[in-house]
């Protein structure tokens, strides 16, 4: 408990930035899904041949996994905000289109027939019969999409929207249950307090006669007015109601509509998904504010694929990835010759096909490495790739998702050693170093820079027939910003040959190990380095 109320303390402001991140990406979902949601019910309340269509379409939406779902939607919208706030919006219009839909059907019909014969028209009937008794069953269904749109929202730390996601999973990457719970916690007292506000809105927008809410009937006893004066109740619903709106859109539409007076010129940095990446896309950040004077975003915390796709489309403009990731995942070749001449052939054609400039490596090789508890190592007297060949049919292996289906990986890794595991058992991130010490794996794939190797003290095998390509990091950039910013490269390449293996090695541990935050690691790198001031 100490140490997660230090933690708090000592990074109160990137908590609450990603909280407020969080809550501005949470109220423009709603809001949307409101402004979808409710016309989309009245319509297939009265069109009821294409009813059963709408609800069908949007139980398939239900169906598919979320993270499946934001994956599909990257390639067409893109990473930030967009792609979360969809996803968001058509996971939560089920609840409001469905209670919608049922709570105006469910009127009986012959209130409808007693307002038809006073001469009411339809529209009338719809807004002054049908949808003030629809309402408490209307309200039911926002508060439901509101609450687990709070929880949905975390995704969007998968596509660079940041938000308490980025905590949680970020705490999940580098088994930090402190950081977890820094993200875990806001995000459910932030959803009981948006189910409490919506819950207040429901007092106020369901008309008198259909509410029998004690806080409704206390409220009429302290203010006689009120309840006896129609028209007040009218105008004094309607105020709240336009104020609510205004203090939303305020708080989620706010931070865009100010954004469009702040510098025009800005260069967003982006980042994988686990700690040596995080730190890296940081320390670039960092770089670029100290020296340039442009607006720097930082979208961390991607995915291989979609942050390669990001830079491809030019919506990150710099990051940092590996010859071999690119040669092999992307390029689909064989490494030949030396690591420089992988490195000039990466170079030549990541400029040439997708029209990304390479700059000078760092200095280290982050290879892939196959890696075991020391004790069963030493059971079986496993040193190299091909001991561990001799007893692979004994072993459970837990490789990452991406390790298991990269070319460069576990398919070519099994080909080039004939290994036949008893069970492949992916994971994603650090939990595979949690089933590795649990005894429910007995091998993981691991880079040779992790500080987690260090941290739980792992034997690292040898790759004795040089399967892995080198995988030496580069910094890349768009063309287009080394052209409109030609101060970028310089910038950048003072970092060329400065972190070899032991430097990245120790930066991972102080975040794995020592629970230092990947901002804090990157900073303090760069004053060490003489390259920014404390």
């Amino acid at each position: 408990m100490t140490s997660f109320m230090n933690y708090l303390v000592s990074e109160k402001s990137k908590i609450l930035s990603l909280l407020l991140q969080h809550v501005e990406l949470t109220i423009i979902a709603i809001v949307l899904a409101i402004i979808i949601g409710i016309p989309l019910g009245i319509f297939i309340a009265h069109c009821k041949s294409v009813r059963k269509y709408v609800l069908g379409f949007i139980n398939i939406v239900q169906a598919v996994p979320s993270m499946a779902f934001l994956g599909l939607l990257v390639p067409v919208l893109g990473i930030g905000s967009t792609p979360a706030i969809f996803m968001v919006v058509l996971y939560s219009l089920l609840p409001i289109v469905k209670n919608t839909s049922t709570g105006i059907t469910g009127i009986d019909s012959g209130i409808l027939e007693s307002a038809t014969g006073i001469g009411l028209t339809p529209r009338q009937i719809l807004f002054k019969i049908q949808l003030p008794l629809a309402l408490p069953i209307i309200m039911a269904g926002v508060r439901i999409s509101a609450v687990s749109a709070v929880g949905l929202m975390t995704l969007s730390a998968f596509v660079g929207a940041g938000g308490l996601g980025y905590l949680v999973f970020s705490g999940v990457q580098t088994v930090n249950n402190t950081m977890i719970l820094a993200g875990a916690i806001p995000a459910c007292i932030l959803a009981l307090c948006v189910d409490f506000v919506f819950s207040k809105i429901e007092v106020v927008a369901i008309p008198d006669g259909i509410s029998t809410s004690k806080s409704k009937r206390s409220r009429h006893a302290k203010n006689p007015k009120e309840y006896r004066d129609p028209k007040y109740k009218a105008r004094r619903r309607k105020v709240i109601g336009v104020a609510t709106a205004l203090v939303i859109i305020f708080i989620g539409c706010g931070r865009y509509f100010f954004s469009s007076f702040a510098q025009k010129e800005t260069i967003v940095v982006g980042s994988k998904d686990y700690t040596e990446q995080l730190i890296l896309g940081n320390i670039y950040a960092d770089l670029l504010e100290e020296y340039t004077d442009y607006n720097i975003e930082r979208k961390m915390n991607l995915g291989t694929s979609v942050l390669w796709n990001s830079m491809v489309e030019k919506e990150v403009d710099v990051c940092v990835d590996y010859t071999g990731t690119i040669l092999v995942n992307i390029m689909k070749e064989q490494p030949e010759g030396t690591a420089d001449d992988v490195y000039n052939h990466v170079k030549e054609s990541a400029l040439k096909n997708y029209d990304l400039q390479l700059l000078d490596p760092l200095g280290y090789n982050n290879t892939y490495t196959l890696a075991m508890e020391e004790d069963v190592a030493e059971k079986y007297n496993i040193k190299t790739y091909s001991d561990l060949t001799k007893y692979s049919d004994e072993f459970v292996f837990s490789p990452t998702l991406a390790f298991e289906n990269r070319e460069d990986g576990l398919p070519g890794l099994t080909k080039t050693y004939n290994m036949k595991f008893k069970a492949v058992k992916s994971m994603d991130g650090s939990l595979r170093y949690q089933a590795l010490t649990s005894g429910k794996a007995q091998v993981i794939d691991a880079f040779s820079t992790d500080g987690l190797l260090e941290k739980f003290k792992l034997r690292v095998l040898e790759d004795d027939k040089s399967y892995f390509p080198p995988y030496y990091a580069v910094p890349i950039v768009n063309q287009d910003i080394i052209e409109k910013y030609p101060d970028v490269e310089k910038v950048i390449n003072k970092l060329a040959g400065k972190i070899d293996e032991k430097t990245m090695i120790n930066l991972n541990y102080k975040v794995d190990e020592l629970g230092q935050s990947p901002e804090k690691v990157a900073h303090d790198f760069l004053v060490e380095q003489k390259l920014i001031k404390e």
